[in-house]
């Protein structure tokens, strides 16, 4: 009894000392995809899920590591910040002022969303963290998007209902329900389209998306040998989508395992992570 007692003793220390480092620390994963409605390479550093998490003072590590990457463009796929009672951590903003010589497009998670609409609970924090958001140069894509003509691409952005991110049961969706909230358009060119929640990949497929950009998940919290990330924020076991490049009918998704953690800091196998991703015309040499 004692040396099973010491083993899972043992056994507890070395997985919190992982667990430790993992919420310390982050990777870059890349990934490369050929599109024949690209008129030239277009990279993208894609953030998500930072919850006010900073990397150096002022986040001045992951900003040098997004640097180095070289990207074209940066897009945030939401949770930047962790909805709050009290003021929106100034962390973003900072790493948002390392990186003004980008371009930013900020997408809309659960978190910023319940900041909008519980304002008895929030106050003006989201007005002021959009404002502040703004004067830094960040293009924010509530429901709007930006056309990029050099490169033949829009980028469209997906604030969906609480519904959506309801626990225990997964709410449906229709394609019709994308386009009544992004407004009716022809889609200009190759679309990339950042939608938080990567569960209803197959509708954004269906709505016309050619990559999608999410996050959400944070990589299954826990991420398991063979069997990957361990549980959702919808606190569903074993989650289809956790993270990496997914494909449906012509479509890719890119899901990021996430830069941060809330409520409790547990990333166990799962460090975060900065994603770079390469989309270039068809037959050109990867980037």
């Amino acid at each position: 009894m004692k040396v099973i007692m010491v083993v899972l003793i043992a056994l507890a220390v070395i997985l919190f000392m992982i667990n430790l480092a993992d919420i310390h620390r982050f990777v870059k994963r890349e990934y490369s995809i050929q599109s024949d409605k690209i008129k030239k390479p277009l990279r993208i550093a894609l953030l998500s899920d930072l919850h006010g998490k900073e990397y150096g003072y002022n986040n001045s590590i992951l900003a040098e590591a997004i640097k180095d990457a070289g990207p074209d463009v940066i897009i945030c796929a939401g949770d930047m910040v962790t909805a709050s009672n009290g003021k929106v951590d100034d962390s973003v903003l900072k790493l948002f002022h390392e990186l003004e010589d980008y371009p930013i497009y900020y997408g809309i998670g659960n978190h910023e969303y319940r900041m909008k609409i519980y304002q008895g609970q929030y106050k003006s924090n989201y007005d002021k963290y959009m404002c502040e958001l703004t004067e830094t140069g960040v293009i924010v894509l509530e429901n709007n998007r930006v056309f990029l003509e050099d490169y033949n691409v829009t980028i469209q952005g997906l604030m969906i209902d609480r519904e959506y991110y309801q626990r225990f049961e997964k709410a449906k969706m229709e394609p019709e329900y994308i386009k009544d909230i992004t407004g009716s358009h022809e889609i200009e060119g190759y679309e990339i389209l950042v939608a938080h929640n990567p569960e209803y990949f197959d509708v954004y497929v269906e709505a016309g998306a050619d990559l999608v950009l999410s996050g959400h998940n944070h990589g299954g919290i826990i991420n398991l040998p063979y069997l990957g990330g361990v549980i959702s924020p919808r606190l569903a076991l074993f989650p289809k989508y956790d993270g990496g490049k997914y494909e449906q009918s012509g479509s890719t998704m890119v899901l990021s395992r996430g830069l941060g953690y809330h409520s409790l800091p547990v990333r166990l196998f799962n460090p975060g992570e900065l994603v770079i991703i390469d989309v270039n015309p068809c037959n050109e040499d990867k980037r």
